[in-house]
């Protein structure tokens, strides 16, 4: 896949080498701002899966 896409590039090494970093900082940066604020809120790794104990101190069976 990378080689086909490298034949398609236009022009000589460098150019390639330029227009393919080019296109990573491009997708990165959709990714940046538009994928990863919108998978945010679903995926949401922040929340604890572990029971805190009540502030009087008594659990709640189960």
């Amino acid at each position: 896949m990378y080689a086909w896409i490298w034949r398609h590039l236009p022009g000589e090494w460098q150019t390639k080498t330029a227009t393919a970093l080019g296109l990573v900082i491009a997708i990165a940066v959709v990714f940046w701002y538009v994928v990863f604020p919108w998978v945010e809120p679903k995926v949401q790794f922040d929340h604890g899966v572990v029971d805190r104990p009540s502030p009087s101190g008594s659990r709640t069976p189960g």
